[in-house]
């Protein structure tokens, strides 16, 4: 009886869930798709992995990873490519792989060291073996140059889009632990420390600078609008939050918006940014295969809809005639469990 009760109230709270976040959609744009990204992240080879038949029957044109690809936590990279190996045979993934392209990026558990930075040791091989499973080429620059960071262009006949997949852990300084014993981490001092590192933010700087896309996506393993929680997020950095806003700004760069992972719950974040002609949103989609089932609760003053703590994934679909993108969270059997617009 217990067991039921706890079903019913978890169906009653995602179909809540959907329906709130369906609220904020503009009924003027249209779900017609000119091209479709599905990402997510938080994933484990050994537990069932049940939304990649759901990832496919979306029939997107590229797969982001959002980070924590898998778990492996260590500085054995013997380990690690067993790992990721493993990853590759799983049925429905490597079903995807053969007719998706794949991207994507790194967090702390396939980096190698849970909550790590730019102090992890074994970073320079754990890189190495990323690209690997990544399939990138023996002799591509990326071998060379620190960090995972990379952009991917796409021209299509109805307009462009750039997909700029950022380097979360390579660079990332030292966090501070909080004084809140309910926290894990509380902001930096206004100044000190980075999350990207000099040569990361000279890069996206001119990608930005010089992007003629009509949409320009940054994919962060970790949240950038979310910042009260007390875990992993650009909000421990609040300096590296104000130059990448200050940054967006600048360049005229149209459409930004992230794509962001890590924290094993779902959610939407909007801000309006001063200076900015649209609202810069923050999709959230994690975990694929295990989530915080026991969310009771927190703060995030950007908030859009409700949070999602069922296993998910995330699809934008852009429009390029309305010039908008629809973005959804879609759970097991295609169930869609949030879902929102925007346009820019």
């Amino acid at each position: 009886m217990k067991n039921r009760i706890f079903i019913l109230g978890l169906l009653f709270v995602v179909t809540a869930c959907k329906t709130r976040l369906a609220e904020q959609s503009n009924s003027e744009v249209t779900s017609e798709s000119d091209f479709t990204i599905a990402f997510g992240s938080c994933n484990k080879h050994n537990e069932t992995n049940p939304l990649w038949d759901d990832i496919l029957a979306v029939k997107p044109n590229i797969w982001i990873w959002g980070g924590d690809i898998v778990y492996a936590d260590t500085e054995n990279m013997d380990k690690l490519r067993s790992i990721y190996a493993a990853q590759d045979t799983v049925k429905g993934y490597k079903r995807l792989k053969e007719t998706v392209p794949v991207i994507g990026t790194w967090d702390d558990h396939d980096y190698g060291l849970n909550d790590g930075g730019v102090e992890f040791t074994a970073k320079e091989e754990s890189q190495q073996e990323f690209l690997d499973f990544m399939g990138v080429p023996k002799d591509s620059p990326r071998r060379k140059r620190e960090g995972v960071y990379a952009v991917h262009n796409y021209e299509l006949p109805e307009g462009k889009i750039k997909i700029i997949v950022l380097d979360t852990r390579y660079f990332r300084t030292a966090l501070t632990p909080s004084s809140k014993t309910e926290k894990r981490v509380q902001p930096n001092v206004y100044g000190e420390g980075t999350i990207l590192g000099e040569r990361q933010w000279e890069w996206l700087s001119e990608e930005l600078a010089n992007s003629k896309a009509h949409f320009n996506i940054l994919v962060s393993s970790v949240q950038f609008l979310s910042n009260k929680h007390g875990f992993e997020g650009w909000g421990n950095f609040p300096h590296e939050v104000d130059r990448l806003t200050k940054l967006v700004v600048a360049t005229k760069a149209k459409g930004v918006m992230v794509l962001s992972g890590d924290r094993h719950i779902s959610e939407f974040s909007k801000e309006k940014i001063n200076g900015l002609k649209y609202p810069l949103v923050d999709f959230t989609s994690s975990g694929l295969t295990h989530t915080y089932t026991g969310f009771s609760g927190e703060e995030n003053p950007y908030r859009v809809g409700e949070v999602v703590f069922v296993k998910s994934f995330g699809t934008v679909d852009f429009n390029f005639k309305t010039n908008s993108v629809h973005l959804k969270m879609i759970g097991d059997g295609g169930k869609v469990l949030g879902e929102l617009d925007q346009v820019y």
